[in-house]
């Protein structure tokens, strides 16, 4: 960057912290709410008109003078100008003399009337802006009669007394940053203190005073105030000095937000030092066209670096600090000019890579310069300036992604608080466009931050500071602080929208735990339903069930979903999907309706191994998508894996981080879509049935559903002819009396009067897939089996078993059939 010419030293206002002794980046500054400024409005007296005025404030000698405001009393020392703003409207108001107290209360702040308002017979004309008039006759107490109206233009090099030196100053004009939302319209300008006021001062040739040490001290250059602390005593001796000389209108506490140090957390300074500055406008357009090209999670985050990068000033790179990376320069003894060259910094380079950056505070400085300075190194001395850490932070990529084999530049993802902006995102992309012309990341995601279930930001002092080491291991107290075992803690991160601030405590790791739970539930289902599976006893997936085949389709969907999430950062979303597909598609649905034939059909049913073949492909899939968030888990599964599972490359896995993702089965996501929306409509109309089956539970017909005989109608032709399809399956595994977990299922063509003083639970299901569907419930016909607790008209047609149904004879009568075999 030095060779480019982006790095240069000069003297201008940086951020200072007296209680650190350094400049400080705007990254290592912090705002912290409450603090509280001695805000003054002023009085400085004008000597002379403007010079092309043509009588505008003559009339008014000697009683006119600028009012300003300002919350940094202590710079009014190094005052070198007044600036307007071309664009708005001034008045010259009378000010009317004050019979209030010299103490008074206005919105709950003490307000201190300064000795300027006690004009008595002498009159006093102060300039303001227009448009403040009303609001500063209220602020300050007094009456306010307009005598004249100008334009801001017409101030410009007219020329004041100095409050504290009795020097003369200019107006200059000023840019947008002088308004009308607080203030009067005329801004105080300091150029040793302030960047806007820096940048008038270039403008005009004003001179850049400064007169503040190391420690926040004013200097002797500020005469009567030296040795006084700015941010204390000397700040009370300005006000005080201004009230003395009937400078000083009013004097008001001020609440605002304020820069401190985010080490020390003590108030910081804008002070003008020499320090090594980097020249953002040379590179400036091409890093905000670069910002363009990255990927920002979320994208709101792309305007807000946008914002920091396009409104940012030169970089001050320069620290005052005894540790730290030093700025390879040299300086001239006697005329103080600094030596950096290309050759300089690869000499230091070169040392500094063999003996480490302290080479460069304890070799000499003829060691440290090149050979052809060894003659006149006694006229050089080395710099004590270190790096700015963010620089150091901010040049990572260059050490990391370009000196180690296998990784590449740009990185993939930067990952980091939304703080980060003006950190170490900003800094990362200046110094990567400066030296190679584009963004050291090709993503980035921005994350908010932990705040306790309250949403308070958490503190010693409040005790809601939550300990990861606790979450993971328990407290002392396991009843009050339970162990939740990393995964839990993981699944927590995974279930939060990261792009705000999130929430955790007690109550919201609870939650975790439960779905945890339910989730370890869902994979002990289907590990202990396979016990006696094999990959060998798949199904081909033309010969599944319904059922089966929709219950596969929603699997891939599922997966290629969550594929999608993981692609986009999305973690939230995965969790919701893992929560609803297992909780809801899965344990209320398949699992319920597929424990029949699990548990009662015969042990190489074709029903059963269907289901098995469906049960498989869940869990492969399922311990594959959760291993990210969820790895202990995933490997338990795995380790307890009943079955051995060989990939297409003939590799037996032996960790679940050894398995490939699932792969997409287009045979799977082929299933029709008036096929999709009839299982849709399906699972909306056994919602219903539960509902009536309720009603009936609490109405003492039935016990368990399984005592129920359910009656359907549908005004729909096309829909009757399905569901009556359904009732009659050959294959039990999709007969709705199985799907609804009741003994029968019916269907009526009509509903006549005498037929419905029959049903004595009756309910209705509309959707906007299908017309009108009527539901009935009764108590089963026939039977209970003792086996399957099924009721059957059959129950009692067999000698032998006179206690079972036909199936359940059939089971337990007839030798089991051979495995059914196939691949998936």
């Amino acid at each position: 960057m030095a060779m480019r010419g982006y790095i240069y030293r000069g003297r201008k206002p940086v951020h200072w912290s007296p209680s650190s002794r350094t400049a400080l980046a705007e990254a290592e500054l912090e705002y912290p709410e409450g603090h509280v400024s001695k805000s003054i409005y002023a009085i400085f007296k004008i000597v002379s008109p403007p010079p092309a005025s043509n009588g505008l404030l003559e009339e008014f000698f000697p009683d006119i003078c600028l009012a300003i405001w300002t919350t940094t009393p202590w710079t009014i020392p190094a005052n070198a100008a007044v600036a307007v703003n071309s664009g708005l409207e001034y008045v010259v108001a009378e000010l009317h003399a004050s019979v209030e107290d010299t103490l008074a209360t206005s919105g709950g702040k003490q307000i201190k009337r300064g000795n300027a308002l006690k004009v008595g017979e002498n009159k006093l004309f102060v300039i303001v802006a227009s448009e403040l008039v009303s609001r500063l006759e209220s602020k300050w107490g007094v009456k306010l009669s307009i005598r004249k109206t100008f334009p801001g233009s017409a101030l410009e090099n007219c020329r004041y007394t100095h409050p504290v030196n009795g020097n003369e100053c200019p107006v200059v004009l000023g840019g947008d940053y002088i308004t009308t939302e607080s203030g009067t319209g005329l801004v105080h300008t300091a150029p040793g203190h302030g960047q806007e006021d820096y940048v008038t001062g270039l403008k005009y040739g004003l001179p850049i005073i400064s007169p503040v040490d190391d420690e926040g001290k004013f200097t002797e250059e500020a005469r009567k105030f030296s040795g006084l602390d700015v941010l204390g005593a000397g700040n009370s001796a300005v006000v005080d000095h201004l009230d003395k000389h009937l400078s000083l209108l009013v004097e008001e506490p001020y609440k605002h937000k304020y820069p401190y140090d985010w080490r020390t957390k003590k108030p910081t300074i804008f002070r003008a030092t020499e320090q090594w500055f980097a020249s953002v406008d040379g590179f400036r357009q091409a890093a905000m066209d670069a910002i363009g090209k990255v990927n920002w999670i979320p994208p709101q985050a792309e305007n807000r670096i946008i914002a920091m990068t396009c409104s940012r000033s030169d970089w001050c790179i320069s620290r005052q600090r005894t540790w730290g990376v030093p700025i390879p320069v040299f300086y001239h003894v006697h005329t103080k000019e600094p030596l950096m060259t290309e050759e300089t910094i690869e000499h230091i380079r070169n040392i500094v890579a063999d003996k480490g950056t302290d080479a460069w505070w304890y070799l000499p400085t003829e060691e440290l310069l090149p050979q052809k300075y060894h003659d006149v190194a006694s006229d050089y001395q080395k710099g004590t300036d270190t790096m700015d850490v963010w620089f150091d932070s901010g040049s990572s990529w260059a050490a990391v992604l370009t000196k180690n084999e296998g990784l590449s530049f740009p990185a993939d993802i930067y990952l980091e608080g939304t703080d980060q902006h003006r950190g170490w995102f900003q800094s990362s992309l200046l110094t990567s466009i400066a030296t190679t012309g584009k963004a050291p990341y090709s993503s980035v995601i921005t994350h908010g931050f932990v705040l306790d279930e309250k949403g308070l930001k958490m503190s010693k002092s409040l005790g809601n500071v939550v300990d990861p080491d606790i979450v993971i291991n328990g407290g002392k107290n396991t009843k009050d602080e339970p162990g939740y075992g990393a995964d839990v803690l993981r699944l927590w991160v995974s279930s939060v929208d990261y792009s705000g601030d999130v929430l955790i405590g007690p109550q919201v790791l609870r939650q975790m735990s439960d779905m945890y739970r339910k989730l370890r539930g869902t994979l002990r289902f289907l590990l202990s339903n396979l016990h006696d599976w094999k990959p060998e006893y798949a199904l081909l997936y033309k010969d599944l069930p319904k059922i089966d085949k929709y219950a596969l389709f929603q699997l891939e969907n599922v997966v290629n979903s969550i594929k999608d999430s993981y692609e986009n950062y999305q973690f939230y979303k995965i969790f919701q999907m893992i929560q609803r597909f297992a909780v809801v598609d899965l344990s209320n649905f398949y699992f319920d309706v597929a424990k029949d034939r699990l548990y009662v059909g015969g042990t190489v049913s074709f029903t059963r191994r269907s289901c098995q073949t469906v049960l498989a492909a869940h869990l492969l899939s399922i311990v594959r998508v959760i291993a990210p968030i969820l790895p202990h888990m995933a490997e338990d599964v795995w380790q307890n894996l009943p079955f051995e599972y060989v990939m297409e490359d003939g590799l037996v896995p032996k960790f679940v981080f050894e398995l490939k993702w699932p792969s997409l089965k287009g045979d799977w996501l082929a299933m029709e879509a008036d096929d999709v929306d009839f299982w849709n409509t399906i699972l909306e109309l056994r919602s219903e049935v539960n509902k009536v089956l309720e009603n009936a539970r609490i109405g003492k017909l039935i016990g368990s559903s399984l005592e129920a005989k359910v009656i359907l109608h549908a005004a729909d032709g096309a829909t009757l002819t399905k569901l009556r399809e359904m009732c009659s399956a050959t294959n039990d595994a999709d007969a709705l009396h199985r799907i609804f977990i009741t003994s029968q299922v019916e269907t009526v063509n009509s509903l006549s009067d005498e037929f419905l003083s029959t049903v004595p639970y009756t309910g209705k299901y509309t959707s906007q897939r299908t017309s009108e569907v009527w539901v009935g419930v009764t108590h089963a016909d026939g039977a209970k089996c003792e086996r399957c607790w099924n009721y059957s008209p059959q129950v009692g047609s067999f000698v032998d078993h006179p206690t079972l149904c036909a199936r359940c004879y059939g089971v337990v009568d007839v030798q089991p059939l051979p495995a059914a075999a196939g691949v998936c």
